[in-house]
């Protein structure tokens, strides 16, 4: 496998999460498309690394779970927070509490 390959996967990742994160309404699969992007961008970092023999992508990645673990416990945990207060995770209920 080539660094191109590896890259074309991860740019093809990368676009199905933005997808996701544009066209879907409920707040639980747009976390789970952002950390799709994020783990493409991840695949990216190993790859370059990879061709130029650097540990710097690997380290890179270790910094991006780790802030993406965080994202998804405070991202969760404001879902929940949500949902007990509206009954619902669509985006377009959380327009109301903005009024």
């Amino acid at each position: 496998m080539t660094t191109q390959n590896f890259i074309f996967f991860s740019m093809c990742l990368f676009f199905i999460g933005l997808f996701g994160v544009v066209v879907r309404r409920n707040i639980v699969i747009i976390l789970m498309s952002i950390e799709l992007m994020l783990n493409a961008a991840n695949i990216a970092l190993v790859a370059y690394g990879r061709e130029l023999e650097h540990m710097g992508g690997q380290m890179a990645v270790f910094f991006v779970i780790t802030v993406a673990a965080a994202e998804s416990a405070v991202g969760l945990g404001l879902v929940i927070a949500l949902f007990r207060n509206l009954k619902s995770v669509s985006t377009e209920d959380i327009e109301l509490l903005k009024r």
